[in-house]
């Protein structure tokens, strides 16, 4: 949950604290709608910002900052689209954002320790632990590889199990577009993928 100083804090910054009824509730807390939300979504939520960053600490502060984000305007979601593909845009954007401050003050390297250390293992079979690590490697270096457009349409279709309408959604782009960036995409980590061999 997240904390009500915190929020508090991030909404002054961004000079959008919640108007008086807003979504704290009584004691300070956060309102029981957006807690469920953020319960169902919290794990999606970093989880794709940790394949789009590369690091599991910017990672965990992304996904804190697009929660806090997606607090302050809960209260005008429309709902002209699914929550997850609202709480997706802005997690794209922001890492987005991230990504090109980061990228102009640092060459980039990506952390791959740190993505393959939150993987779950395979306990009792080392070798099968370590072809697992590798195909992970493997897998993480060749999509830091692709334009940053097609690393986002393969990590909402292939790891977020998106619809082409949603990521069109996401993306704001039509179905057909999504269809056809894709199908370039895969074939841009297809061969960026046999390079890493």
């Amino acid at each position: 949950m997240i904390a009500p100083e915190t929020q508090e804090i991030a909404c002054v910054e961004q000079g959008n604290a919640p108007a008086a009824g807003g979504n704290v509730g009584e004691n300070g807390g956060v309102a029981p709608d957006f807690e469920a939300v953020y319960a169902a979504h919290a794990q999606p939520v970093y989880y794709l910002a940790l394949r789009f960053l590369g690091d599991d600490a910017q990672a965990q502060d992304a996904a804190h900052d697009v929660f806090v984000k997606a607090f302050r305007n809960f209260g005008s979601f429309r709902g002209d689209s699914e929550i997850r593909t609202w709480l997706y845009r802005i997690t794209l954007h922001h890492c987005t954002n991230l990504r090109q401050r980061w990228s102009a003050r640092n060459i980039h390297a990506t952390d791959e320790a740190s993505i393959l250390e939150s993987q779950p293992t395979t306990a009792g079979d080392p070798l099968r632990a370590l072809e697992t690590k590798e195909l992970g490697q493997r897998i993480q270096t060749a999509l830091d590889r692709l334009p940053e457009e097609y690393r986002c349409l393969l990590l909402l279709v292939a790891d977020q199990d998106l619809s082409y309408e949603q990521v069109g959604q996401i993306t704001q782009q039509s179905p057909d577009a999504v269809r056809g960036k894709l199908h370039r995409a895969r074939k841009a980590f297809s061969a960026a993928f046999a390079k890493t061999g």
